[in-house]
């Protein structure tokens, strides 16, 4: 019989943060930065992998020290890295971002264009690609080309070899050359995944109303998918599926930075799936690997950076069993 697989493999960007070492001013007020591994597809995959999990991770980083730098990260913490590719003439992306006074993130990036927009389809690692048993993307991949072409031929391989697809759009609106291409360039994917991730911010974005009542969110629901969740942030989680639906609330927490807690939620969501396609079918697992997630999500946000953030499994299961 052959094994179950268990693998999730991420694809997309990842880069260097620059974060202000002071807190609530803007990039200009910065009197310093600190360097951080970012980017939402290889935060999911570490997260993956802190947790016990098969991860893995696709994309293309520039052959530079910043490059080997991040290659080396996600090898140092568990994630297969064979899908990774550099490119000897362009850089890794930078983005320096910051959160304001007022709350909001502010964001810079540097990609004119970065190594992960020139990923070519030609060079992707299939091998890799069909060896998962979920396929994790966002929609920074298709910004530009040749990555876009790349992305598509991508999930298609994963599509053929059985995958689940799993789709979190992480909309970053500066890297879009505008707001109406943005909605449209990440919508144009949306029927082909089985697993949908939006936060609230994202809601608004992709349907133009400011709620999350569910039948806000059921305008972006499709009956080919298997699971759609809204994020509410502290407030838990809204999740539909073909044949039920509920709300999961989240774990109070102190919070100190929320970069990464998306990423956190979905990967140890992913995990659990991987570990039980069932719970896709019942809402007694289905809402215990929520909570789960839920939880990653609120420890991940108790610490500074993303990476450094992501808990591994007695840790979370620490924090449920105090609640």
């Amino acid at each position: 019989m052959a094994a179950k697989r268990e693998l999730v493999v991420s694809f997309g960007e990842m880069l260097i943060d620059f974060v202000p070492t002071v807190a609530g001013v803007s990039l200009a007020e910065a009197p310093a930065f600190v360097k951080a591994p970012g980017g939402a597809p290889a935060n999911v995959a570490i997260a993956v992998a802190r947790l016990g999990g098969g991860a893995a991770f696709v994309g293309k980083l520039g052959d530079d020290e910043f490059g080997r730098m991040l290659a080396k990260i996600l090898r140092d913490n568990g994630v297969d890295a064979g899908g990774v590719v550099f490119d000897s003439g362009a850089r890794t992306a930078l983005a320096f971002v910051t959160l304001r006074a007022d709350g909001e993130r502010e964001f810079m990036f540097y990609r004119n264009p970065s190594a992960d927009m020139l990923l070519t389809a030609d060079e992707l690692k299939v091998d890799v690609i069909k060896r998962a048993a979920v396929f994790h993307y966002g929609s920074i991949s298709l910004i530009a080309e040749p990555c876009r072409t790349a992305h598509l031929h991508a999930m298609k391989v994963a599509k053929e070899a059985g995958a689940l697809l799993s789709y979190d759009p992480n909309l970053r609106e500066a890297l879009w050359p505008s707001l109406e291409e943005a909605r449209t360039k990440i919508l144009s994917i949306w029927d082909q995944a089985d697993i949908v991730k939006v936060s609230e911010v994202e809601l608004e974005f992709l349907t133009g109303i400011n709620s999350v009542e569910d039948d806000v969110a059921m305008k972006l629901w499709r009956p080919t998918f298997k699971l759609m969740l809204v994020t509410l942030g502290d407030q838990g989680c809204k999740y539909y599926t073909k044949d039920f639906r509920g709300t999961v609330p989240s774990y109070k927490v102190q919070q100190v930075d929320t970069t990464g807690a998306g990423d956190a939620f979905i990967g140890s969501l992913l995990r659990k799936i991987v570990q039980d396609p069932s719970a896709l079918q019942d809402k007694t697992k289905l809402e215990g690997a929520i909570k789960f997630a839920n939880a990653c999500g609120a420890i991940t946000a108790t610490k500074k950076g993303a990476i450094p953030s992501l808990p591994k499994e007695d840790e979370v299961l620490r924090l449920m069993e105090k609640a």
